[in-house]
């Protein structure tokens, strides 16, 4: 919702205080039993709620959608399902779905690139792409350039050092790698920027499903790293769109 469009057209005699307060009368939040929905959210953090898809009913979800959708907000949800994104794009035309990475997109309205620079994402391995492709398409759907360098792991360190150009033009990098989650600490040695590194669950037995590389990640001699949780593909491009746009 914008607050600010509102009280201009308020001002101008565009819209009469009977309908801006019908516009305004679910702020800070609309209850729906189920849900407390934040529609005051973009106006404190710069971001909308995004819907967090994993646990939650199918009715729900598209309840959810319904109320946001009223609103004219973009809609971002993550960990959907691609049978739930079936439904919702049944009602929603212009509802969008990334397999790989279960991102759910509708745009109501123009993304407005807010980034100072750009956003890379760099994976280990070709199995962390599920979590990186989720830190991409937040990072993007936030309004930032973001660019994709994967399978560049320190098993062969020459691919990541061969595209030094690429690292260097990074304003803020995310690191996702699994397995002992070396890759952060090589890129933290690398450049002067923010490194956010994400352990992810891939990797053998002594891996632990990610606590290894998470503990690797949060020991890092390398230093200007900050470390989001196993898999969060999600709060790391979160986080690297927030530190793109300040000034």
């Amino acid at each position: 919702m914008d607050l600010k469009k509102i009280l201009e057209d308020v001002k101008n005699n565009n819209l009469d205080i009977d309908d801006a307060l019908k516009k305004l009368k679910d702020l800070p939040y609309e209850d729906l039993g189920y849900a407390h929905i934040d529609h005051h959210r973009n106006l404190r953090n710069g971001f909308p709620e995004v819907i967090y898809c994993k646990g939650k009913s199918d009715e729900h979800i598209l309840g959810i959608i319904e109320r946001m959708n009223k609103k004219s907000t973009n809609i971002l949800g993550t960990r959907c399902r691609k049978e739930t994104f079936d439904k919702i794009s049944k009602i929603y035309p212009n509802a969008e779905y990334e397999e790989v990475s279960q991102i759910l997109k509708i745009k109501n309205e123009e993304i407005k690139e807010q980034g100072k620079g750009k956003i890379l994402i760099i994976t280990g391995g070709t199995s962390d792409i599920p979590v990186a492709d989720e830190a991409y398409y937040t990072a993007k759907f936030f309004g930032n350039e973001v660019e994709r360098l994967y399978d560049v792991g320190v098993a062969g360190i020459h691919r990541l050092l061969s595209h030094r150009n690429i690292i260097e033009e990074a304003r803020v990098i995310v690191a996702v790698a699994g397995m002992e989650g070396a890759l952060a600490s090589v890129v933290g040695g690398l450049v002067d920027v923010p490194v956010i590194a994400v352990p992810t669950s891939v990797g053998y037995g002594a891996n632990f499903d990610g606590l290894a590389p998470l503990l690797a990640m949060l020991n890092s001699c390398a230093s200007g790293i900050s470390v989001v949780n196993i898999d969060n593909g999600f709060g790391a491009g979160y986080l690297a769109s927030t530190i793109n746009k300040l000034k």
